[in-house]
């Protein structure tokens, strides 16, 4: 069994969007009441961390976006895009999900724990350098990043984001660098626009931005093979000294806001990928981020799946989310020849052996 850490908070909670907004507090509080429950309250490290400064923050945002944020706390409402909006505590919650990440990341490095999984809330993918979009007010995974190369000095970060939608945020804060190799499964052409196979960095940066825009009813197999495929031989001729994931459970299946096909098997599938592919190039070092996911059930099994191969055991929940060996082996085996992951396959080539 290997030392998993969970970063939790009571605070992620009061981030409320306000009424029938989709990144809302019920997103974590059942997982939350499950990782209290009996059966999994001893399977996890529970690390205590802070909020991250405003010096940290500002690795990865500009000060003018910082006292944006920061101007919204304590108020019963605030608007900081058409779809980016706050409550009394979402600075305070914005804030410590960074923190956790930051503590992650040191704990990581330090030896002291082999992986973890940060279930934050507000999530981060989306925020710019000047500007907090699509639900998120800072960039946690990103700031995460810049920490790594720039106060810890690592030379090679990599960062795989599953989530529905292209982490522009995270991209552009690494599009002229070699330092983060970014790595992004989406639906496209949808929210917010970016994450096109011509999208493969500039300068220095040039390669180490990799988009698989997908169109959409890709499930399991799909997912598998990009991992297997595409994910595993980049990562291992990257060689990174972390690796970071944004974990986004909008792709489940029946999520309202896609309409992407993966179960909590596929979430599973993709996870062991990444704890086998940290183990061999990284020390282990791998940690998840929660991004979006909007379908109560989903989020769950996902995140349950997600922990079960962070810490290599059968989970003991009412939930029956374990990927066995012969279901690994079959997405393992049954490639999928979707004409989108081709041509990702094609653009990678150009700056990887794959």
């Amino acid at each position: 069994m290997r030392k998993t850490a969970i970063f939790t908070d009571p605070l992620f909670l009061e981030h409320d969007p306000g009424f029938d907004h989709p990144e809302s507090p019920e997103r974590l509080r059942g997982v939350y009441k499950l990782l209290a429950e009996k059966a999994l309250r001893d399977c996890f490290l529970k690390p205590k961390f802070s909020p991250a400064s405003h010096e940290i923050i500002a690795l990865n945002h500009s000060a003018a976006l910082i006292r944006r944020v920061a101007e919204t706390a304590g108020k019963v409402f605030d608007l900081l895009d058409q779809d980016t909006k706050t409550s009394s505590a979402s600075y305070g919650a914005a804030c410590l999900a960074a923190g956790a990440l930051i503590k992650g990341v040191d704990l990581l490095t330090a030896g002291d724990i082999d992986n973890g999984f940060a279930l934050v809330r507000p999530p981060g993918h989306h925020a710019e350098r000047d500007k907090s979009m699509g639900f998120c007010l800072f960039n946690n995974v990103a700031i995460a990043a810049r920490y790594a190369t720039e106060i810890l000095g690592l030379d090679r970060v990599m960062i795989v984001d599953w989530d529905l939608h292209h982490g522009n945020g995270t991209q552009h804060s690494f599009y002229e660098s070699e330092k983060v190799l970014y790595i992004s499964t989406h639906q496209y052409p949808y929210y917010p626009g970016t994450g096109s196979l011509r999208e493969t960095g500039q300068g220095k940066g040039e390669g180490f931005t990799v988009n698989i825009p997908l169109p959409g009813y890709q499930g399991d197999v799909d997912y598998a093979t990009i991992f297997d495929d595409l994910v595993v031989p980049i990562g291992r001729e990257y060689n990174p000294q972390l690796i970071l994931v944004s974990a986004g459970f909008d792709i489940y299946r029946g999520d309202p806001l896609g309409t992407m096909e993966v179960t909590a098997q596929g979430f599973a599938y993709m996870t062991r990928i990444l704890v086998r592919l940290a183990e061999e190039v990284s020390q282990g070092r791998l940690l998840v981020t929660l991004e979006g996911g909007y379908h109560p059930d989903g989020q769950r099994d996902g995140i349950l799946a997600v922990l079960g191969e962070l810490c290599g055991q059968e989970l003991d929940t009412e939930y029956h989310i374990h990927l066995d060996n012969e279901t690994a082996r079959r997405l393992g085996r049954e490639k999928s020849h979707h004409p989108a992951i081709k041509e990702a396959c094609e653009v990678a080539k150009k700056y990887w052996k794959m």
